[in-house]
């Protein structure tokens, strides 16, 4: 009887540290709220996005976003393919990207600096392991 409890004990302090590290983190107990400045873009108006080039020729589209602690680490574009068939996808940074309004059109407007080509010889993005949609 010695002996089970022993054994319960010891395994009961090996898991509990175990245990304690998969769990979620608190978030911060105030909430701390955030302006909109006129000149933020919201990512609904980027997601499905056309990317075009200094020859104004589509060269992708802003799939999604890349999220890192709180802030915009890349855009997941789509290069290629064709009715989403043959889809390349690469991660531009964000400072690669340039977004501007027209506000004639009433719509946003992605650039970049690079051809249709360079982007599909960067290096790909794969929706798998974590990522997987």
């Amino acid at each position: 009887m010695r002996r089970l409890v022993l054994a319960l004990a010891a395994v009961t302090a090996l898991t509990g540290p175990v245990l304690a590290k998969d769990e979620a983190p608190m978030p911060p107990a105030t909430v701390k709220f955030a302006p909109v400045p006129q000149d933020a873009v919201l990512s609904y108006n980027l997601l499905g996005l056309n990317v075009v080039d200094g020859t104004n020729s589509n060269v992708g589209e802003i799939k999604d976003l890349v999220i890192e602690k709180g802030k915009l680490a890349g855009y997941i574009m789509s290069v290629g393919g064709f009715l989403g068939m043959g889809e390349h996808y690469v991660v531009v940074d964000p400072s690669s990207v340039a977004l501007t309004y027209d506000a004639d059109a009433k719509k946003w407007k992605a650039s970049v600096n690079a051809s249709k080509d360079a982007l599909k010889a960067a290096p790909e993005f794969k929706y798998d392991g974590k990522f997987k949609r």
